[in-house]
């Protein structure tokens, strides 16, 4: 991706959309640009002491020379304030987070601010969100999408969010094509830009996350559009 982003914040249209991979692959293309890379998962939850998690799987994927964070971790898979407030931890809000990245931010190249779940999560007590640790950092947001059938609107509702917070979206990827797609989602690569408000940069396979590291690696190149450092056309 562009040299002039330090910091990027990278959230999805909802659970399960595959934004930890895609994460992972971003961070594998710019480490193999020769860019030093940090990734930040502000709230980690459903995730127990010991166990791997989202940064943990970023660091695996993308390989050496990737940093990886984590704010704070809470055991039940829950939106942030809901984990943290069930477990009688601390939460983490946005000016934690954007503290955290900044620090990185003086020390790596890039910084891939991983969210939980969508954009307006609650982080906090305060009504806190992802949106806002964004603004905090004046960041770009990549929005992770799902292939099928809903992910148009969902898609719009975060570029209409983002817009109304005066947000910039770098742009929205797919986190999870199926090698065989059916019609919906053939037709949802082109109709999600269009929804969005924000240009398509590039479809990750199904599976990408089960591939060897080095595998991982090898391909993701292939998978980013030229705004994300990659050579994906479509």
């Amino acid at each position: 991706m562009p040299s002039e982003h330090r910091v990027l914040v990278v959230t999805g249209t909802g659970t399960e959309v595959g934004k930890t991979v895609a994460t992972a692959a971003v961070a594998a293309v710019a480490r193999a640009a020769g860019r030093s890379v940090a990734v930040l998962k502000p709230a980690q939850t459903g995730v127990g002491p010991g166990e791997r998690g989202d940064a943990d799987e970023v660091v695996r994927l993308a390989g050496a020379g990737v940093t990886g964070r984590e704010l704070a971790r809470y055991p039940e898979p829950l939106a942030p304030e809901t984990a943290a407030r069930r477990a009688g931890l601390p939460p983490v809000g946005p000016r934690d987070v954007a503290e955290a990245a900044e620090k990185l931010a003086a020390e790596h190249d890039l910084v891939l601010v991983e969210g939980a779940g969508g954009l307006l999560v609650r982080y906090d007590a305060e009504g806190g969100t992802l949106a806002d640790a964004a603004r905090l950092l004046d960041a770009p947001v990549l929005v992770v999408a799902a292939a099928g059938l809903g992910t148009l609107n969902l898609a719009a509702l975060t570029g209409e969010a983002l817009r109304a917070r005066g947000l910039r979206q770098l742009g929205v990827l797919v986190g999870s094509l199926p090698a065989r797609p059916g019609l919906a989602e053939r037709c949802n690569l082109t109709d999600l830009p269009v929804a969005a408000g924000a240009p398509l940069l590039g479809a990750l396979p199904a599976g990408a996350g089960a591939l060897t590291p080095a595998a991982f690696r090898a391909a993701a190149r292939g998978w980013l559009g030229a705004g994300l450092g990659g050579t994906w056309t479509g």
